[in-house]
C-alpha cells in the first residue's frame, strides 16, 4: 500500500468536494420530477430517467465495493458481471417511483459512508475497475463525479454542461481527450475554448487538424456524445468531425 504526496491528497480532496456538489445536483434535478415524469425518455437512447437513476445507484453500490476492498484488502469486484449489472438497472427501473427514490437515497447513503470511514492510507490500495484497469482507490470519487454530473444532464431535467465548476470541466476535457486519442477511430482534432483559451489536440500527431471550437462546457457535451453542438465552429467543410463513443 502507497503513500500519498501532498499533491494526491489535494487532489482528492478537490476531487471528493465534486463528488458532493455532482451528488447534490443529481439529487436536485430528481426532485424537480414529477412521479409520472420519471417513466419517460431520458437524454440517452432506449433509457427512460428511471433507468437513469437506477444505474447510479447501482454505481454508487459498485464503488462502495472498491472501497471495502481497499479497507480490507479482499478482493470485492465492482459487479458481479456484464449481465448482472445491466439487469440490476432495469429491474431498478422498473420499481415504483417512491421505492426508486428511497433506492437511490439508501445506495448514497451507504457510499457516503464507505467515503467518510475509509481510513487514509486505503486511498492510495489498489483496486480494479470493471475494466479491469489497475487503480488507487483515491481514483474512485472522480469515477462517481463523472456519473453524478454527466447523469444530471442526461435526466432532462434542466442541467447541463454550463452548470459544471470550470475547474471540472477543463479536467473533465483533459480526460476526455486523452481517452479519444488513445482510439485508433478518432481523428485529427484540435479543440479551442474561446472561453478560456485553453487548447486540446486528440487523435493522431503530424496529420492536418480539424479546429473545432466553442466554449470549454460545450466542447465537453460535444465530445461525450451529448447536446446539439450548436455553440461550436469547425474548420471542416462538411462540418464536425464525426467521434468514437466516449465509453
Amino acid at each position: 500500500m502507497s503513500t500519498q504526496t501532498e499533491r494526491e491528497r489535494e487532489l482528492l480532496d478537490t476531487r471528493l468536494a465534486w463528488m458532493d456538489e455532482g451528488t447534490h445536483t443529481f439529487d436536485a434535478q430528481v426532485r424537480r420530477l414529477k412521479d409520472r415524469e420519471l417513466v419517460a425518455p431520458a437524454a440517452l437512447p432506449r433509457w427512460t430517467r428511471s433507468h437513469v437513476i437506477a444505474h447510479v445507484a447501482r454505481n454508487a453500490d459498485a464503488l462502495g465495493n472498491l472501497l471495502t476492498w481497499a479497507r480490507t484488502g479482499i478482493e470485492t469486484p465492482m459487479y458481479e458481471s456484464a449481465d448482472q449489472r445491466d439487469a440490476d438497472i432495469e429491474e431498478g427501473a422498473t420499481q415504483s417511483a417512491e421505492v426508486l427514490r428511497f433506492d437511490l437515497d439508501d445506495a448514497e447513503r451507504r457510499f457516503a459512508v464507505a467515503v467518510a470511514s475509509l481510513p487514509d492510507d486505503a486511498w492510495w490500495a489498489e483496486v480494479r475497475t470493471r475494466m479491469g484497469r489497475a487503480i488507487p482507490a483515491a481514483e474512485v470519487p472522480w469515477m462517481r463525479c463523472r456519473e453524478v454530473w454527466v447523469h444530471a444532464v442526461d435526466l432532462d431535467a434542466g442541467a447541463s454542461f454550463a452548470g459544471f465548476p470550470p475547474e471540472l470541466v477543463e479536467a473533465f476535457l483533459v480526460e476526455v481527450a486523452v481517452g479519444l486519442t488513445a482510439r485508433p477511430d478518432c481523428g485529427a482534432i484540435e479543440l479551442v475554448a474561446t472561453d478560456t483559451g485553453a487548447v486540446w489536440s486528440i487523435g493522431p500527431h503530424g496529420t492536418d487538424e480539424v479546429v473545432v471550437q466553442g466554449a470549454a462546457h460545450e466542447l465537453l457535451g460535444w465530445l461525450l456524445g451529448r447536446g446539439d453542438a450548436e455553440g461550436l465552429t469547425s474548420s471542416a467543410r462538411d462540418g464536425l468531425p464525426t467521434l468514437p463513443a466516449w465509453l
